[in-house]
């Protein structure tokens, strides 16, 4: 793509979703690709949804908070040692084309052409906090970060392109959400009980890239099965009781939904047989008309689309409390 037809591109989800599958990452035969910048850009976006950075300028306040952030997302999502790892992403990002590094006016100029060339960038994480004012993105991205529906979808992007290659098992995806789980539970220990509710954006991506990998990216109810050339899908991870009253995020406490079956299945539209034939039942006590498609009704008495594991089926007694607390009958 020329520089002109970049320039004339509309600066949309869609756009932003690519370029995040697109990240100019170092590769070697030893370490593989490097997730320096997927994790900086995830950092960043965890502390946007904790209301963390609520402005498009990224202050060394800010940095401190977010190297934490980065360093325990590094932890659990990368097997090589941290040894100061910021630094590398936070000024190589800028190389992708919407990531924005201003630096402080003294440094620039003690530049030779007060310029910021590739070897005058800051090396080390107290170079950094010296010669930086702030950090910032697009301000077309930055506003789609600020709808949690956008940033979950980016979110979604960044773990599928970079942090599944290597994923085949459904138990490592499991394995990482757990450990986000319990991460999020002992930070939380100190204050309000059950305050852990507060959404972990890393911890949920796991939770539905684990749910949507057990069912194979299909649609439990309908089998509908849709993906993209980078990798975003059709499909969520729905939870069977809420996740805001019973605080459960087992696998077991989910079954994979397109939007629209999510969507009822939330509003009891239909639920599931609680006598391990996982037929589906539909409620009477709505109308529909679907013109283009097969009406939820038809589905009645058909058996769910279920992992290829046992293990990971939907838990009888999760079901019998959605038939008994949210199904319309």
């Amino acid at each position: 793509m020329s520089e002109n037809q970049e320039l004339n591109r509309e600066k949309n989800l869609a756009y932003y979703c690519q370029r995040f599958s697109e990240l100019n990452t170092s590769k070697s035969k030893k370490s593989g690709t490097a997730k320096h910048k997927p994790i900086l850009l995830l950092s960043v976006i965890d502390l946007i949804s904790e209301g963390l950075i609520q402005n498009n300028q990224i202050q060394i306040t800010v940095i401190e908070k977010l190297i934490d952030t980065f360093k325990k997302n590094w932890k659990i999502l990368y097997y090589r040692p941290y040894k100061n790892s910021f630094y590398y992403p936070f000024s190589h990002l800028q190389n992708d084309g919407f990531w924005n590094v201003q630096f402080k006016s003294d440094f620039i100029d003690s530049l030779p052409k007060k310029k910021v060339t590739k070897e005058h960038r800051p090396r080390g994480l107290n170079r950094l906090k010296e010669v930086v004012e702030y950090a910032s993105f697009d301000p077309e991205l930055f506003e789609l970060l600020q709808d949690q529906n956008h940033r979950k979808e980016l979110t979604d992007v960044l773990i599928a392109t970079w942090f599944s290659v290597n994923q085949k098992d459904t138990q490592e995806l499991i394995t990482i959400h757990q450990t986000f789980h319990a991460n999020d539970e002992q930070e939380e220990q100190q204050k309000q009980p059950k305050l852990y509710l507060r959404k972990s954006l890393l911890r949920d991506a796991f939770f539905r890239k684990a749910v949507v990998h057990t069912y194979n990216y299909k649609c439990a109810f309908c089998g509908m099965k849709v993906t993209t050339s980078i990798q975003q899908n059709i499909v969520d991870g729905a939870h069977i009781k809420p996740l805001a009253k019973f605080y459960d995020n087992g696998i077991d406490n989910s079954i994979s939904l397109c939007k629209n079956h999510h969507w009822a299945f939330d509003k009891g539209l239909f639920t599931i047989s609680d006598d391990y034939d996982y037929k589906i039942i539909v409620s009477n006590n709505f109308q529909e008309e679907s013109p283009n498609s097969k009406p939820m009704k038809e589905f009645d008495g058909n058996r769910l689309w279920l992992p290829s594991e046992n293990k990971y089926f939907p838990r009888i007694e999760a079901l019998q409390w959605h038939r008994k607390n949210v199904f319309i009958s």
